[in-house]
């Protein structure tokens, strides 16, 4: 995703585009270790640095951040902290959080400050490879210990390689065959022509050309109108070419602003397919009541983490259930997927610097990469392109008995584990 409607940018851009940053940051780029070391040596507390989200497009993957991290905190801190061996006791762990806009360049400038300003320990981001990408990028130029979620794999990988970051999530290869799983369980009720709306940002450009490539031996047809800009006010071109090749499935990648007028102009203009699976768009359910009407009902989407999920937090104990239960009951919203990620996010951070003992970066930097832990989002383990794969399964949103709409998983695909809540509902229904 991006927040600017510019192409998003890889860590190999972003190096070269700033260099006059590392100008003005002057002797302190040329030995940052030794800066670093001289405030830590200072400091009484672990210090971690988290950009995240809290305004902009993407601000519905920021909500959670506060409320996660306080109770996270509380709870490693509530015994004093985590012992580091070199200073003989156990410190306690203290986060700053600071707001990335939703822009990628603020973000960059955010990771520097806190890596240069603040002299942090360890480097926390998620979600996007338009703020994700950027901030590991500074983190490799400035060889800080970072651990990031929320990126499709292969969108992460093209700032690499990595030597100083982490990152866990689903590959693009498992969400196209994670779509397509779902749309095998009706194919024989569609003509299986898919209509795909793609924006021209990181995961756009990635995702489109592997739906092209694994559709058509799985016997779909694949309409790709091409790449448009965010916020793209006039869809009317496209849903007319979807009708004359009388698409019934739509499927694609937005961020929810672009789906939602995408998807209010395709029923004004009489396009309603059998299924509507959108990536992005659909995580949050204030977003699904924003369409208006019943526009909402029976989108299908895919999920990274729910309430469902039998994981436990290696922190707290607590189930997926149990924490959902505990941010409706606090915060008077319903549950999302970021809460889970968010969690997890803190999870690997603390493991890795229980077991280095050590806040050196280098000795933080092999702890994360030698993670082996169970969390809230399942097991994390990195490979040696210094990512893990997260289970990725397939949902629908339906009208609600709690919550205007409830989001309920109809596919397993390759994570049995996770098991179906219900059964799709097939077509989509009548939205009046």
């Amino acid at each position: 995703m991006k927040a600017d409607g510019k192409k998003g940018i890889t860590r190999r851009e972003f190096i070269k585009k700033s260099s006059t940053l590392g100008a003005t940051l002057g002797a302190a780029f040329l030995a940052p270790s030794l800066a670093r070391k001289a405030l830590a040596a200072k400091r009484d507390y672990i210090l971690i640095g988290h950009p995240s989200s809290l305004t902009g497009p993407l601000a519905g993957l920021g909500e959670p951040t506060q409320w996660v991290t306080d109770r996270v905190v509380k709870a490693i801190n509530k015994n004093g902290g985590i012992y580091i061996k070199d200073r003989g006791k156990k410190l306690p762990v203290k986060v700053k959080i600071v707001d990335t806009e939703s822009s990628p360049n603020k973000s960059a400038q955010l990771a520097s400050k806190l890596i240069m300003g603040d002299k942090i320990d360890l480097m926390l981001v998620m979600y996007t490879p338009d703020v994700v990408n950027p901030v590991c990028g500074v983190c490799e130029r400035f060889e800080m210990p970072c651990v990031c979620l929320g990126v499709p794999v292969e969108s992460w990988l093209t700032g690499g390689p990595y030597k100083w970051s982490y990152e866990s999530f689903w590959t693009l290869d498992s969400w196209t065959d994670l779509f397509i799983g779902m749309w095998d369980q009706v194919a024989d009720k569609t003509n299986k022509v898919v209509g795909g709306l793609f924006p021209n940002d990181p995961d756009g450009t990635t995702m489109a050309p592997i739906f092209a490539k694994k559709l058509g031996p799985k016997g779909y047809k694949f309409i790709d109108p091409g790449r448009f800009p965010y916020f793209n006010k006039d869809f009317s071109s496209i849903i007319n070419r979807f009708k004359e090749e009388k698409a019934e499935i739509l499927t694609g990648s937005l961020i929810l602003p672009d789906f939602a007028t995408a998807w209010r102009q395709a029923h004004q203009n009489g396009f309603i397919p059998k299924i509507a699976t959108m990536g992005k768009a659909l995580l949050f359910p204030s977003g699904l009541q924003a369409l208006g009407g019943n526009l909402g009902n029976g989108l299908t989407m895919e999920v990274w983490w729910s309430r469902y999920h039998p994981f436990k937090s290696s922190l707290s104990g607590e189930t997926p259930a149990a924490i959902c239960d505990t941010w409706e009951k606090e915060t008077k919203r319903q549950w999302g997927p970021p809460i889970g990620f968010k969690h997890a996010g803190y999870e690997i951070a603390f493991d890795a610097i229980k077991r280095a003992e050590s806040l050196d970066k280098n000795a933080l930097r092999d702890a994360i990469g030698k993670t082996d832990l169970d969390t809230i989002i399942g097991h994390i383990k990195f490979n040696e392109k210094h990512y893990c794969e997260t289970p990725l399964v397939g949902g629908q949103w339906v009208k609600g008995k709690k919550w205007p709409y409830e989001l309920e998983l109809i596919y397993s695909g390759k994570y049995p584990e996770i098991r179906p809540t219900a059964d799709m509902i097939f077509p989509l229904p009548k939205t009046s």
